[in-house]
């Protein structure tokens, strides 16, 4: 092997290192988003149950209500500006 081979080798497999380092820790950070996100909805599912309110049903609130795949569109885009995603 020639020796400019053999350094494009080793800086190709440190390439590829440091790509799956990357990817490695982005997972890891997923991970931990996850584990907070999941943190989160107990907390408040228990504040929501042992609060002793009663759960109030929307069960048949939109009776008769037409709701358009654009009020649905417009309903995402609303919610989803003020998160940034």
């Amino acid at each position: 092997m020639v020796e400019s081979e053999i350094s494009n080798t080793k800086g190709e497999k440190t390439m590829k290192h440091t790509a799956e380092k990357a990817t490695a820790e982005m997972l890891h950070k997923i991970e931990n988003i996850e584990k907070e996100v999941m943190n989160l909805k107990l907390s408040v599912l228990k504040k929501i149950t042992s609060s002793g309110q009663k759960v109030i049903s929307l069960k048949g609130i939109l009776k008769g209500v037409n709701i358009t795949e654009r009020d649905i569109k417009n309903a995402k885009k609303s919610i989803y500006s003020k998160t940034g995603i």
